[in-house]
């Protein structure tokens, strides 16, 4: 999901190939996008410059769940 940002306009489909050097564009097994990339980058949703209030709540800044968390590459403890 983006909120108030363009997307990368890749997309995970068959026929989006990597415009990269060898092998990304001449061997189907390792690109990094197309539908093979759907194994590697799984990822069911992901938020993009989302206010907090819209985030589910695990995900708000205020942590109303008391989750410990990574923020900024550290743990953070409720």
């Amino acid at each position: 999901m983006i909120f108030n940002q363009f997307p990368t306009g890749v997309v995970v489909t068959h026929a989006m190939h990597h415009g990269g050097p060898y092998p990304s564009t001449t061997e189907p097994a390792h690109t990094s996008v197309g539908s093979a990339a759907i194994r590697r980058f799984l990822r069911p949703v992901t938020y993009q410059n989302m206010p907090s209030e819209l985030l589910p709540p695990a995900l708000q800044d205020g942590n109303p769940w008391s989750l410990p968390r990574m923020v900024d590459g550290r743990l953070e403890s409720p």
